[in-house]
């Protein structure tokens, strides 16, 4: 199933699942109390729904296979608007799971850095044979992460005002699990059942000032961290929904025009490898986000083409949906 956070007007969040191929959605809350006349269900939030686990979904599933309980809580889709399907994850982990990103992102990082010297030239040739903006060894022993900010989380349709501190804007082409079954210790090859569901991911970045802060080697900063940064949706597809995680087509489009294209299977650490590796010493909740990091090609500073105030984002996911923001500059 397609969970979903919406809103109706200006109605606080709702928690509630796509149907008719995303035409409509069900309030959950809403069909459950006028049939059972009760509260009790875990139906606050996703993150309920989540951290109930099977329970959960089996109250749901029940819900969606009665058409008199359902039709009491469903509207048209043109009715809601979809914030991120947790708006507020309990924790998030971004990873760098796909290699060709980092091949073509860190050639084309130390191509920025450059402009900015006296010469360009001589400023590369010193970053290649110093091994600056290059892909560090430890990238090939282990599944590395950062921790966006789970408080600039937004949903789809949501416009993303870029800060006035940078000129290079981008988006990244990336999808995400969430944690179910909270666990620790976790081997790799028992992760795959502490994953509760799937959504796609942007990691909207500054990629001027990302460049500057890299070397300091404590993570992206403010090329990360802004008012809406991370785009997450439009819905967290279940996990029983996805037959392989790892083959599914990734499409990023600019004002309609294909800029990206990749396999979520060209993935070198799987998130079983990220969740083993996380969860050493370290219990993992229900909704916490690990982020799968950017599929080759899947941004614009791999191809130098950066965004325009206006710019509407597309990211489609096979199986998931479609995640649209526009970006704006804030002049």
């Amino acid at each position: 199933m397609k969970l979903v956070t919406f809103r109706r007007n200006s109605g606080p969040p709702r928690s509630g699942v796509l149907i008719d191929d995303g035409a409509a959605v069900i309030d959950l809350a809403l069909a459950h109390r006028a049939h059972w006349e009760k509260d009790d269900a875990p139906f606050a939030s996703v993150l309920d729904i989540v951290e109930a686990g099977a329970n959960g979904l089996d109250i749901v599933a029940e819900i969606l296979k009665r058409p008199s309980v359902s039709a009491v809580g469903r509207m048209a889709r043109a009715e809601v608007s979809l914030e991120a399907p947790i708006p507020r994850p309990p924790q998030m982990r971004d990873f760098l799971c796909f290699e060709k990103h980092l091949v073509q992102a860190f050639e084309q990082a130390r191509r920025v850095r450059a402009r900015e010297a006296a010469d360009p030239e001589a400023a590369m040739r010193e970053m290649e044979q110093k091994g600056i903006l290059s892909i560090p060894a430890v990238w090939y022993e282990r599944p590395i992460f950062y921790h966006p900010n789970r408080l600039n989380v937004i949903g789809t349709e949501t416009d993303v005002v870029w800060p006035r501190y940078s000129q290079l804007m981008d988006f990244e082409l990336e999808f995400g699990c969430y944690i179910g079954a909270s666990g620790r210790d976790i081997a790799a090859r028992d992760a795959r059942p502490h994953i509760f569901g799937y959504t796609i991911f942007n990691d909207f970045s500054a990629r001027d000032e990302q460049t500057r802060e890299m070397p300091g080697q404590l993570g992206p900063g403010k090329g990360k961290d802004f008012d809406g940064g991370n785009a997450m949706g439009p819905c967290l597809v279940t996990a029983d929904e996805i037959k392989n995680p790892y083959d599914m087509t990734m499409i990023a489009r600019v004002n309609g025009e294909e800029w990206a294209r990749g396999n979520t299977g060209e993935m070198r650490w799987k998130f079983e490898d990220c969740i083993a590796h996380v969860s050493r010493g370290e219990t993992l909740h229900p909704g916490e986000f690990f982020g799968s990091g950017t599929v080759g090609g899947g941004c614009g500073l791999e191809t130098m083409r950066f965004l325009k105030s206006g710019d509407v984002v597309e990211l489609e996911v096979e199986g998931i949906g479609i995640l649209r923001n526009r970006v704006l500059r804030n002049d």
